[in-house]
């Protein structure tokens, strides 16, 4: 245990009227939580319009998650938010459709896929390295930039098999920052049942930035379909090629263009942003503690040396396994999911109407004393104790759990140990005085100053 307790939002007194928490709560998931939040099993916020109900019991979240899953469907909230984006994808669907749509997406995400993209995640890390090779020298940089552009040019390689520029890497970054800090706040409204078509000006910008990124997406899926209807072999290892072999169990149909765009869309921005969030946060971890840098660098040259990465060497990072586990539990990429009630229920004497919003919270439950040893502190360690391998079992959901856990669980976890090690065996980092990263909860969890980090080059061995 380093005893590093990393920032967290000062919690709110309990008890606030209804006026004062919404303002904040419209920009942030974070800065309504109390103390108590962290310590109860279940609560309820009362607002004039409905009420909401936050659980933090392991139990009650298996029973939603898992064991009841269909009687807790995904809240509407979240497709109003990302409609724009990705439509009726996987993401956001519920029932016939999306159980249709995982049957159809399961086999592109199998293991062997996942290997069969690992050079293509190899390429995009190497060019992250040589674009951090020009600004390696000790400035302040914004590391957030770096990892949404390593993700999302790894996300379209290994769905297109083609690169991303910095210009376009970029432009998707602006966009979608934007778009989410709109979409969260504009679904939040809608949460309290206010008109969001009141919001002209709002809805316009979504729109556009919707559009911006759409307009890089939907040319190469179509791009693609003309070159398999004029004869020719596109790449067979990448995503696409997976998805446009995708065929219906029921019907043998394929994915029509517009749902084939909601998929690709949805594995593009959930893919490469949830990852750029959690890379960013292991990063700021990691360069506030120099003991654990040097023990992450002394175990990656010890495996690596300086050969090229392969597939079966990120096995042997045991160390770094553990330290981007724990960075998940501290700042999970998704900090709240949102459920509904299908009929009447009755959890903890409380009585839950249907359509009654359920809300299950990775970034509070990964807090939970009750299930975790200091849980506030950075402590990579706890995973091999008999206490933190227990918590691990029946408190942590980075990913989700039960039917809808996250199908691109394993491809993100081998994306990181690669892009880590990669940079933790050639450059050292250091926190930027004064620039502490202030965490805000909307579509993703990220920092709302930015992670500003020092990047020195490692001197040759």
């Amino acid at each position: 245990m380093t005893g590093f307790r990393p920032p967290k939002p000062e919690p709110k007194p309990g008890g606030l009227p209804f006026w004062k928490v919404l303002p904040t709560w419209l920009r942030d998931g974070l800065a309504v939580l109390s103390d108590k939040a962290y310590r109860m099993k279940m609560g309820q916020f009362r607002f004039p319009t409905r009420r909401f109900f936050m659980l933090n019991d392991p139990p009650l979240i298996r029973q939603v998650l898992v064991e009841r899953a269909q009687d807790f469907p995904k809240s509407d909230i979240l497709g109003f938010m990302l409609k724009r984006l990705m439509g009726d994808s996987i993401f956001t669907s519920n029932g016939a459709t999306w159980r249709r749509q995982r049957a159809m997406l399961n086999p592109a995400f199998e293991a062997t896929r996942v290997r069969l993209v690992f050079d293509q995640m190899r390429f995009a890390t190497e060019r992250m390295i040589e674009r951090l090779d020009t600004i390696a020298d000790g400035s302040p940089q914004d590391i957030d930039i770096e990892t949404t552009h390593v993700t999302a040019d790894i996300i379209l390689r290994t769905i297109f098999s083609e690169t991303l520029d910095r210009e376009r890497a970029e432009r998707v970054f602006t966009a979608f920052n934007r778009f989410q800090e709109i979409a969260y706040g504009l679904g939040m409204w809608r949460v309290f049942r206010v008109p969001t078509f009141l919001f002209v000006a709002r809805n316009r910008e979504a729109e556009r930035m919707a559009r911006e990124i759409k307009g890089l997406l939907a040319p190469m899926i179509q791009h693609r379909l003309d070159r398999i209807a004029a004869g020719e072999t596109p790449p067979e290892r990448d995503f696409l090629a997976a998805m446009i072999e995708a065929r219906d169990p029921e019907s043998d149909e394929p994915f029509g263009f517009s749902e084939l765009y909601e998929q690709v869309a949805m594995l593009f921005l959930a893919g490469h942003e949830t990852s750029a969030s959690a890379l960013g946060w292991t990063l700021f971890l990691i360069a506030s503690q120099p003991e654990v840098q040097t023990r992450l660098h002394e175990e990656v040259t010890t495996v690596l040396g300086e050969r090229e990465p392969a597939f079966g060497d990120l096995r042997g990072l045991s160390y770094l396994r553990d330290v981007f586990r724990e960075s998940l539990r501290l700042y999970p990429p998704v900090a709240f999911f949102a459920r509904a009630t299908a009929g009447q229920e009755c959890m903890r004497g409380k009585d839950m109407k249907p359509g009654s919003i359920v809300f299950v919270s990775p970034w509070m439950l990964h807090r939970n004393i009750d299930a975790w040893e200091h849980p506030d502190e950075f402590d990579a360690d706890r995973f091999q104790t008999e206490k933190g391998a227990e918590a691990a079992r029946n408190a942590y959901l980075p990913f989700s759990m039960g039917p809808r856990v996250c199908l691109g669980a394993a491809f993100a976890q081998q994306e990181a140990a690669l892009i880590l090690a990669s940079l933790i065996r050639r450059y050292r980092f250091e926190p930027v005085a004064g620039r502490e990263p202030k965490p805000v909860a909307r579509l993703t969890l990220r920092a709302e100053n930015g992670i500003w980090l020092r990047i020195h080059r490692r001197e040759a061995a």
